[in-house]
């Protein structure tokens, strides 16, 4: 049975709201977090991989069906949505899938993981600035200086790899435009999970990706080649880093609100940094590793209590 806000008819299309819990991060928060920057983190290793031999749109189309397929699964995902915000969750898959998931396999054909997973670290930016916009009011000061700290060593972390990289201009512009979209869909997928809880929403945002990225996902199909390795990165980044990954960000964000949520995504480019150490034998330099530290210590004052 749904319970949908009255007066969610009335809002403006792109909403947001406060999270339902104002006080410090619990174990809850922590477990939602982790798990989400995990997830996110090695989407972009996982996309590079794919890239070997799989066309780019065709990433994207198979990655979102099947997290979509994925989420049929799940009861709580049948349960019902109010005709009121079909277009809000609609706008959800767009911003937060369809268009941004899109870019990045593009944008990753002229720039590294690397320096994409630091790009991402923008993301919280965003999210505060339409947020401010969204509820007319201004953030904590805490979480505004674990916001700007949280910045701060991420660009730390991926400066060197960016100074390395012969990243192209428009690979970069690319990228940020997907975390401006990010911005948005961090902001509207509050109010929604608060209403129909996180697998209703993604279930529902992800099948919007899933036809509106069809087109280009089957036109590409005959210009993939299908190795083994693209295959298994491809379902992984389907089941784990769509399907899984996307209803764990939401329910965190119902939790701790967008401003507060979006302190994930600072964890991206110590994990992007961590799997390249692993998989890529890359060197971490000391100006990183105080760049991690930094990351960690916002992320801690990000989580303390609200208000």
């Amino acid at each position: 049975m749904s319970h949908p806000s009255p007066a969610s008819g009335r809002q403006p299309l792109p909403a947001t709201a406060r999270g339902s819990r104002l006080g410090d991060f619990g174990p809850v928060e922590w477990v939602l977090l982790v798990a989400s920057a995990l997830t996110w983190g090695s989407s972009f290793l996982l996309i590079e991989i794919s890239l070997e031999s799989v066309a780019p749109p065709t990433i994207t189309w198979v990655r979102i069906t099947l997290g979509f397929l994925v989420l049929t699964l799940v009861p709580a995902a049948r349960r019902p949505v109010d005709r009121a915000d079909y277009l809000r969750v609609a706008l959800l898959g767009l911003t937060w899938l369809a268009v941004p998931f899109s870019i990045f396999p593009i944008a990753q054909q002229y720039i590294d993981s690397a320096l994409a997973g630091m790009l991402v670290a923008m993301v919280p930016i965003f999210t505060t600035l339409i947020a401010m916009v969204l509820m007319r009011s201004l953030p904590r000061f805490r979480q505004a200086a674990g916001i700007t700290l949280g910045f701060v060593g991420a660009v730390s972390i991926g400066l060197p790899a960016a100074r390395g990289s012969s990243a192209a201009a428009a690979g970069v512009m690319l990228v940020v435009l997907a975390t401006i979209f990010h911005g948005i869909s961090l902001n509207v997928a509050v109010p929604l999970q608060q209403r129909y809880g996180a697998p209703a929403v993604m279930m529902r945002a992800i099948g919007v990706a899933a036809l509106a990225t069809a087109p280009l996902g089957l036109a590409g199909l005959a210009g993939s080649q299908w190795g083994t390795a693209p295959v298994l990165a491809v379902i992984v980044l389907g089941v784990s880093n769509t399907g899984a990954a996307f209803v764990l960000m939401t329910a965190f964000l119902g939790r701790v609100g967008s401003t507060r949520g979006g302190v994930a995504v600072y964890l991206v480019p110590v994990i992007a940094i961590v799997l390249g150490m692993v998989f890529r034998s890359e060197v971490v330099l000391p100006l990183q590793w105080a760049g991690t530290a930094v990351v960690l210590f916002g992320a801690w004052l990000t989580s303390r209590r609200e208000s």
